[in-house]
């Protein structure tokens, strides 16, 4: 696990993802590689449409149909060669020095599955060119990934800045405790402030094992404000963000606590498309 992957597409919020990979790898000190991934039904399929769109008459069809396949997958190669070129310059302004790019025929979650093992952490928009338009969408290929893959996930928004302070969402749960380590084990957050909240109704175990994860942090060398707060989960976390001026925020996902009711299926979509500041997902 040694590279910062960002996934650069032709929506709006590509120069975030870039703006964000160029941040993560330089804080993590890790290779940035910008990958995009033409997908299938961008260039043509080689086969016989014969059977479909039939003979004599018909074969000069048959034959612009090719030509015009093949005359888009040829642009939509080379528009994704302009993309990668522009996210590396914009990368390198960033002050991004270990680049590469990396353009795939595909599938985006079966390319992100075989370089899994090289990933340390993956760089994703909230939504893709599909959903260019819907400011709150959540992209299909985003959810399958954040399903599927075990690598942490940085979602990016639009006009990504620097974080200069995060919140982890604690619940006590055996993930969240996974994620606040790895929070602790890694450089990437490390010298912005932090926030950890719990939502639930307090009790004297949970007040502990707040206790126990801020001490963790604090030991790692983290500023860290402790904060437990009564209510719904979803809206007293965002309530909280919007306080605190909070720039990131942290879960550990698919927890077997309250934070998993909204980190599965239906909820993740809650989460993850209520948020206007991203989001870093731990497994």
């Amino acid at each position: 696990m040694t590279k910062v992957i960002a996934c650069i597409d032709g929506s709006p919020v590509a120069p975030a993802v870039c703006d964000a990979a160029s941040w993560a790898s330089l804080s993590l000190e890790a290779p940035l590689t910008l990958l995009h991934v033409l997908d299938r039904s961008e260039y043509p399929v080689k086969g016989d449409l014969s059977g479909n769109i039939g003979l004599g008459s018909r074969e000069h069809l048959l034959d612009e149909l090719v030509s015009l396949d093949e005359q888009r997958g040829r642009l939509a190669l080379e528009h994704g060669k302009h993309m990668l070129e522009a996210a590396k310059i914009r990368a390198e302004e960033h002050g991004a020095k270990d680049l590469s790019k990396l353009q795939r025929h595909g599938n985006l979650l079966e390319t992100l599955q075989e370089l899994e093992s090289d990933t340390r952490l993956l760089v994703m928009g909230r939504q893709g060119e599909a959903h260019k338009n819907s400011a709150h969408a959540i992209g299909t290929h985003l959810e399958n990934v954040v399903r599927t893959i075990h690598r942490p996930i940085l979602v990016a928004l639009p006009d990504f800045s620097s974080p200069r302070r995060f919140m982890i969402a604690f619940d006590g749960s055996p993930t969240a405790t996974k994620a606040l380590e790895m929070v602790g084990n890694s450089p990437l957050l490390k010298g912005l402030e932090c926030h950890v909240v719990m939502v639930c109704n307090p009790t004297a175990d949970r007040e502990s094992a707040l206790d126990a994860a801020c001490r963790k942090l604090v030991g790692k060398g983290f500023d860290v404000t402790r904060k437990m707060l009564s209510g719904e989960v979803l809206q007293t976390l965002l309530d909280y963000q919007k306080k605190h001026s909070i720039d990131l925020m942290v879960m550990g996902a698919y927890g077997h606590s309250r934070i998993r009711q909204f980190l599965v299926g239906s909820n993740t979509t809650k989460m993850v498309s209520s948020s206007d500041i991203p989001l870093l997902l731990l497994r």
